[in-house]
This record gives C-alpha cells, sequence and structure tokens, in this order.
C-alpha cells in the first residue's frame, strides 16, 4: 500500500513540473502589436494614472509612437545582425548606444515636462523610474520578492 502511495505521489509531482510554464510576460503581450497600437494602449494607460486631457494625449501618442517605431527598428536590426553572427560589441559600440539611449531620455524627459503639469510630471517620474528599478533584477540594493521592503 506504501509503495502504491509513494508511487502515486511521485507521478503526480512529476505531471505537475512537467507542464508547460510558458507564461508570457508585459512586453511579451505587446510584442505582436503595431507600433501605433502599442502607442495607443501606452496613452490610456498613462491617462488613467496621469489624468490627461485631450491635447496632452494627442502629444503624448505622437511621442509614445515615435518611440514604438524606433523601438520594433531596433529590434528588427539586432535580429538581423544576431543572424549574420555578429555577436560581440566593441567597447566603443557599447559607448556609442548607451550614449545614444541617454540623450534620447533626456530629450523625452524635457518633452514630458513641457507636456505635463507639474504634479502630473512627478507622478510621471516616479512611475518611470519604479519600472526601470523592477527591470533589472540584477541592481544591487533591490531585491525582489514580498518581504523587501525597497518597493
Amino acid at each position: 500500500m506504501k509503495k502504491i502511495l509513494m508511487a502515486i505521489l511521485v507521478m503526480a509531482t512529476i505531471s505537475v513540473t512537467a507542464q508547460d510554464h510558458n507564461m508570457k510576460g508585459k512586453r511579451g503581450d505587446l510584442k505582436d502589436l503595431s507600433p501605433e497600437q502599442v502607442a495607443t494602449l501606452q496613452t490610456k494607460k498613462m491617462t488613467l494614472a496621469l489624468d490627461l486631457n485631450e491635447s496632452q494625449q494627442a502629444k503624448i501618442k505622437t511621442i509614445l509612437t515615435e518611440d514604438a517605431t524606433a523601438r520594433k527598428a531596433k529590434i528588427e536590426e539586432r535580429k538581423a545582425s544576431k543572424e549574420d553572427g555578429k555577436k560581440v560589441l566593441t567597447a566603443d559600440e557599447k559607448y556609442a548606444m548607451q550614449n545614444e539611449r541617454l540623450d534620447h531620455q533626456i530629450a523625452r524627459k524635457e518633452e514630458m515636462r513641457s507636456i505635463l503639469s507639474a504634479d502630473q510630471f512627478e507622478k510621471w517620474e516616479k512611475m518611470s523610474h519604479r519600472k526601470k528599478i523592477r527591470g533589472h533584477g540584477k541592481d544591487k540594493g533591490y531585491k525582489k520578492g514580498k518581504r523587501s521592503s525597497n518597493e
């Protein structure tokens, strides 16, 4: 009897662990959408979070559409270079990429500052800062989990 019970327990454990746990993250859901669709969804989320008016929504949607289009192009470019066999970036290429990314972030921050009110801008900064922390598990000092006091 004990052997049968143990065999059933082992089989149940194996069947639970063998199931496909391929769950898509938030970015996986947006991967198949067009840049305009992604921008529309992001604009609506920002409208809910920041209580944007119609003109702010229109301006932000154009900015987010540009970002989504550029992001899609960069992804395609990376896929193409990966297929060509180029894997390792030189130090100069890494520096240029990071410099370009930071310049882009500074420009976006200034555009958002001109569109949003002071309270909205402050909320937006807190929202974007949380996304950066949450997205990088390697950052020291920020721990994931329920009991972390950093979030």
